[in-house]
């Protein structure tokens, strides 16, 4: 009896470690120790050079993990599965700069019943787009074949990143106070949560096929438009904060994930305050309104499952909020101001 007899190949691993090893090095700065294949992978929190020249002087850790959740099921559907990496990245990032901070580097992991290396090279080249969008290296990862645990052509995507962030420009939320302003950046579709829900509600028994291209969606496909991959917003967000390097204008930033706008934007506000939303100040994407309809899923259901076409929100002092959303829309992001902070209320005020 062999290793591989008992369904698991290590040859198929070693020949997948070729693959992915330019797509890891792509994300590498100088800042990476090493090359691949070490038991653990190696970086520089400071460096020295003049041309790098980036230390810290007091300088705070910051980790996340998350998963891409069954939107994998999609990607199995759709045999596409080259951008769920992409998600798995930004699950975590956007998660690690609502306190200020950078990523630095990121880990992945992928369980399968099936180590296809070709497979797990597409999948690793989502992670590594992701990282390039997010500026952090690719600094290793785990594929484990689990034929007893994974069926057919099953996996599951995980990441985990680590940050760093000047302990005195933490953003923590507890600086927020009435009157300031609540900017939010639309998302580019369902991201990754929820997708329980709006597969049982779109692909389910009698429903659509992932090919199906209904009015709706405006040309999309189905399959397509629960695929878009999460935005990643660092890249515009550290460039705000860098901006003002100063004067301490962003308050409390909020990641929109599962739990939608009410159970996110609340938990980075300090007690005795609320935001008051107004909700005729943006358009519902299309995806949203047909798993609405199609449901049916009340409307109430939607904003607690869903993001509803916001993927972040910032917090900042209202006289800056102009000049921040300008300098969002120069980096490509479609933004607006969604609200304002006030005293006392419920956790989430609409209007």
């Amino acid at each position: 009896m062999t290793y591989a007899q008992a369904g698991v190949d290590i040859d198929a691993g070693d020949r997948m470690v070729d693959l992915i090893a330019p797509l890891a090095q792509r994300t590498f700065s100088p800042r990476v120790m090493g090359d691949l294949g070490g038991f653990a992978g190696l970086f520089r929190l400071d460096y020295n050079e003049k041309l790098f020249r980036h230390n810290y002087r007091e300088p705070v850790l910051i980790g996340c993990t998350d998963g891409v959740g069954t939107k994998v099921k999609v990607a199995i559907a759709m045999n596409r599965v080259d951008t769920v990496g992409i998600d798995c990245v930004a699950m975590n990032v956007n998660d690690l700069i609502c306190c200020g901070g950078e990523p630095l580097f990121f880990l992945d992991y992928i369980g399968t019943n099936k180590l296809t290396p070709q497979r797990m090279a597409d999948i690793v080249k989502g992670v590594s787009d992701g990282c390039v969008q997010a500026g952090c290296a690719l600094l290793g990862g785990e594929t484990a074949e689990m034929p007893d645990i994974y069926q057919d052509d099953d996996f599951d995507l995980a990441g985990f990143a680590v940050g760093v962030v000047e302990r005195k420009k933490i953003i923590d939320g507890r600086s927020v106070e009435a009157g300031d302003s609540v900017i939010a950046l639309a998302s580019d579709g369902l991201h990754s949560n929820g997708f329980g829900l709006a597969r049982k509600v779109l692909l389910g028994p009698g429903r659509y096929d992932v090919d199906a291209a209904p009015a709706e969606l405006e040309g999309a496909s189905v399959g397509q438009a629960m695929l878009a991959p999460t935005r990643i917003y660092v890249k515009s967000v550290l460039d705000v904060l860098a901006r003002y390097r100063v004067k301490h204008v962003v308050k409390a930033m909020a990641h929109i994930t599962g739990g939608g706008l009410e159970g996110n934007l609340p938990r980075v506000l300090p007690a005795g305050l609320t935001a008051r939303v107004r909700r005729a100040s943006w358009q519902i994407p299309p995806i949203f309104r047909l798993i609405q309809a199609k449901g049916p899923v009340d409307e109430t259901e939607m904003f607690k499952v869903f993001n509803m076409g916001i993927g972040f929100v910032m917090v900042v002092a209202a006289a800056f909020a102009k000049s921040i959303m300008s300098q969002l829309r120069r980096s490509g992001e479609r933004c607006w101001e969604l609200g304002r902070i006030k005293k006392g209320g419920p956790e989430l005020e609409w209007v």
